[in-house]
């Protein structure tokens, strides 16, 4: 069974297509590149989800011209309420 985690805060590229800006996903005490957490998603060991208004809204792979990305399940095709959520705020140690 997969361990579930929410996502608070993300870390942006500054590539200008949407389906591109995410490069880091983190919560609490964690982080993961946005390729990592793909990977635990496609394979079962992590599920993610973000608060959306109180409910829980869970985290799944998209795919534009061949590049998968993070997106929400409510998200049309653009990861928006991945881009709205703040700025992660890690020290260098993590």
């Amino acid at each position: 069974m997969a361990q579930t985690l929410q996502v608070t805060c993300i870390s942006k590229s500054n590539r200008a297509e949407p389906h591109q800006r995410i490069s880091f996903i983190g919560g609490s005490a964690w982080r993961f590149t946005e390729s990592q957490a793909i990977k635990f998603i496609e394979g079962g060991m992590f599920e993610f989800f973000v608060n959306a208004g109180g409910r829980p809204v869970k985290l799944v792979v998209g795919l534009h011209r061949g590049h998968k990305y993070l997106k929400t399940a409510a998200d049309e095709e653009a990861p928006e309420r991945l881009l709205n959520l703040p700025e992660c705020q890690f020290s260098a140690s993590m």
